[in-house]
Order: C-alpha cells, then structure tokens, then sequence
C-alpha cells in the first residue's frame, strides 16, 4: 500500500485516533480470540451433548441436527450483513450487540424445556454470532496492516478456530458428564458477561466514516431463505422420497430464492456483497474452497461424537477426552506450521495440502467406524485429520483476506466466516441424509443394529473425504 493510499485508508475511520502499540495491539486480539473461540467452539460443544439432549427432551433421530443446524443455519446466512452493519455502524457497536444476543440465547437455551425451546434459542445463538464474528475478525484486520504481521494474527486467529473445533467436544463431554447437557450452553454466560466488560473498556471504535449507504436487507433475507430451505429439503428427503413432489419442489424453491439473492446483489445501490469480490480468484475462489471443506469438516464432529458413544459406548466425558489429541494437534499446526509454510510456499498452496491431508484422514475415519477400539481405529484418524485442518483454516483465512482495503474488512470477515458456516450446514445435511439411508438398507438387508450404524458412518466420512 502507497502512503497515499495509506492516507486516504485512514481518512475512512471515523473513531480511534490512533491506532494502538503493539503491546496494546495483541491484548485486543486476545479479547478478540477469546469471543472467536466461544463462538466456534458453540457450533461443536454440544455435538457431545447430543445423545444427552435426545434422551432428555426427546428429539427423533433425523430431527436431532437441528440443534446444530439451527445455530449455523441463521449464523451462516446473516453474516454477510453482520460485516456490513459492522463496516457503517461501527464495529465494536456491532460486536457488542452480536455478543449480547448471543450471551442471553445462551442462556434461554440451557434453560430449555422441550424440542422447540432448544431449537429457537440455538437460531438466536447463531444470529448473535452472525453480527459478533466478522466485527471481530474485521477488528483484527484493520488493527494489523496487510504482510507478515497480518499473516502471524491471521495464523493464531486460524489456531484459535481450528482449535475451537476440536477442544468444543472436550469440552462438551466434560460439562455433560460432570454438569448436564444444559452446561454447554450455559458457561457462555459468565464468559459473554466478562467478554463484553472487557471489550468495552479496551477496544477502540472503528468504522468508516464515509458509509452512507443502507442496508440490503433483502439480500440477508433471501440468502437465509435460500440456505434453509435447501437444507431443509436435504434433512427431510429421506422420509418423503428424494423424486418425491416435496423435495423437488423445496430444491427448486431453493434454487430459484438463492438466484433472486444473486439478482439483488447486482441491481441495488449498496450490496449486501459486491459480487467482484466472488469473482475474484483470492476472496471468491478461496471462500468457494472453503466452504466445500467444510462441508467435509464439520460433520466429522457430528459422526465422531456419536461413533465414540454409540458405536464404542464412551462416556460422554471419555468421548471429549478422546478428541483431545486433536485439538493439541490443530493448534500446533495452525498456530505454528501454518504461517511458516506460507511464507515459503504461498496460502494458496496451503490451502490445498490441509484438504487433502483432511481427505486422507476421513478416509481413516471411515475405517474407524468398523473397528474395534479406540487405539485402533478413531487415534489414527485423528493424528491424520487435525494437521489438515490446521493447514486448511489458515490457508484459507490468508488466501481470503491478502490485499483487501479497510474499507471491505468488514463484509470480507463476514464472506469468509459465511462459507465456513453455510457449508457445514449443508454439510452435515446430506452426510446425515447418506448416513441414514445406508443405516437403514443395511437394517433392511438383515444387519445388526451396531453393524448397520457403523455402515453409515463409514459412508458419510467417504463422502467427506471427497469433498475434501
């Protein structure tokens, strides 16, 4: 960037006359992490719960994604917005209010009494993290200029996702075990409460002061349209048929919400995204890439946790510990390795070598479902797995995010936090939907109970290996 360029970038923030030292700098990315890990962690922590919450308050078999559809559904569908409110109203003002909403459907939801209950206070969790995930990742990237500074935060910022993952279903069966299902939810509320203490007192405003224009609420609208009902077609073709008049009809209605999206974004003045930014081989390309991955990604929670639990009898607090191994893992590989490989070879490159280490290691993960123990099978599958996945967040936030002026910071942070979400919606909606329907020929074909459930598994994670 010319001192021009420098100049007229600075002239576009309103508040905050001075950007803070170094020191100062990395404290408010502290703070910053901190929200980032417990609203990545929030997506997993209660995959551990699941078979808990499905006693407890008796949610079918096929219904039970909903408590984790639910949250990334609205979470994925709002975050476009979430990074264009944060651009013009501010994006502190912004990751306060996100953390807020979050904080309370957190609390509403470890209060619930009944399916529903849980399922709509999951939905408010994900439209709180939709408008707090990218003011905070946007936070980050005006406060460190664009090269080796920005790809050091950029690396432990992808180690504190990546790690948040893994360490969700640590601390899932921990808090389950030892607290109830309702814990996952409800620790959020002490850490929201002091988070927002923290932010407030620490963190110095910033927005553009030139943003005039409005907000395109029909953008949000139908993308989240579209999102839910192709995801709700996918969740329910097993029972009504995937030829059935239900599932075409809600696919086709899918298709057509998501080109009115499409439409909106190039006709109205100020776009909810501006659709040279898909276009573009760095933002577009590497956001398509990342929401293939994971669709492969998350749903190996999903199938781990109730593998672990279902398939291997663990504990709830034996199956968190067993994800333990990957979590020091992803956090040592993003953290550390990630950076440093793409200083020599590039965050494209990156990006690719983590989704095919991750290929490697669903495959491993398919064979996991037929073996007999921990050691033997699930291990292996993990030591594969979590350097992929450290690889591939990294290598896919730097991608996304090299070269892109201030003035952007906010709808890019929402772009690249949007595919990672909306694709593992749509992923752990058709991995769950092949994971059923191989169950269920097995079941028919004459196989036991166990050995049906793990011939679904096994399906699923192949699947994922694929898209990886």
């Amino acid at each position: 960037m010319t001192p021009r360029a420098a100049a007229a970038s600075l002239a576009a923030m309103s508040t905050s006359s001075s950007s803070p030292g170094a020191a100062g700098r990395w404290l408010v990315f502290g703070l910053l992490a901190a929200a980032q890990f417990m609203v990545i962690l929030d997506a997993s922590v209660i995959t551990i719960a699941l078979a808990s919450i499905q006693d407890d308050l008796g949610f079918a078999a096929d219904d039970l994604q909903w408590v984790v559809s639910a949250y990334v559904i609205p979470f994925g569908g709002l975050l476009l917005l979430g990074g264009r409110v944060a651009d013009v109203v501010g994006r502190k003002r912004t990751f306060l209010a996100g953390l807020g909403v979050f904080t309370l459907a957190s609390l509403a939801g470890g209060l619930a009494q009944s399916e529903l209950w849980l399922v709509v206070a999951r939905a408010a969790q994900g439209i709180g993290a939709a408008f707090l995930a990218p003011a905070a990742l946007s936070l980050v990237m005006t406060m460190f200029g664009d090269g080796e500074e920005r790809t050091k935060a950029l690396g432990l910022w992808g180690a504190v996702s990546g790690a948040a993952g893994a360490a969700g279903v640590l601390a899932g069966g921990t808090l389950t075990e030892g607290l109830g299902w309702e814990a996952t939810l409800l620790v959020n509320v002490p850490i929201g409460a002091a988070l927002a203490v923290a932010v407030r007192r620490t963190v110095r405003e910033s927005r553009r002061a030139d943003a005039r224009e409005g907000f395109d609420v029909a953008g949000a609208l139908t993308v989240v349209a579209g999102v839910t009902l192709a995801i709700y077609a996918i969740v329910n073709a097993n029972d009504a048929g995937w030829g059935s008049a239900q599932t075409l009809a809600l696919g086709g209605l899918a298709v057509a919400v998501l080109v009115a999206f499409f439409v909106i974004e190039a006709r109205v003045a100020a776009p909810l995204v501006d659709l040279r930014l898909l276009r573009s081989r760095t933002v577009g390309g590497a956001s398509l890439v990342a929401l293939v991955v994971a669709a492969a990604l998350h749903p190996m929670f999903y199938f781990g946790g109730l593998l672990m639990q279902q398939g291997l009898g663990f504990s709830a607090l034996g199956s968190g510990v067993a994800w333990l191994p990957m979590s020091l893992l992803v956090m040592t590989s993003a953290g550390a390795l990630a950076p440093r490989l793409i200083g020599r070879f590039g965050s494209a490159r990156v990006l690719a070598g983590g989704g095919l280490l991750m290929a490697a290691g669903l495959v491993v993960w398919s064979r996991a479902a037929g073996a007999d123990g921990y050691v033997e099978g699930i291990l292996p599958a993990l030591l594969v797995t979590a350097p992929g996945v450290g690889l591939a967040v990294v290598g896919g936030t730097v991608t996304a995010t090299a070269g892109v002026p201030e003035h952007q910071a906010g709808i890019v942070s929402g772009l690249v936090n949007m595919t990672n979400q909306v694709g593992a919606a749509i992923g752990l909606a058709v991995l769950v939907a092949i994971s059923s329907s191989r169950t269920a020929d097995a079941l028919a074909a004459g196989s036991a109970p166990a050995d049906a459930l793990g011939d679904g598994f096994s399906a699923a994670f192949l699947t994922g290996a694929g898209l990886a």
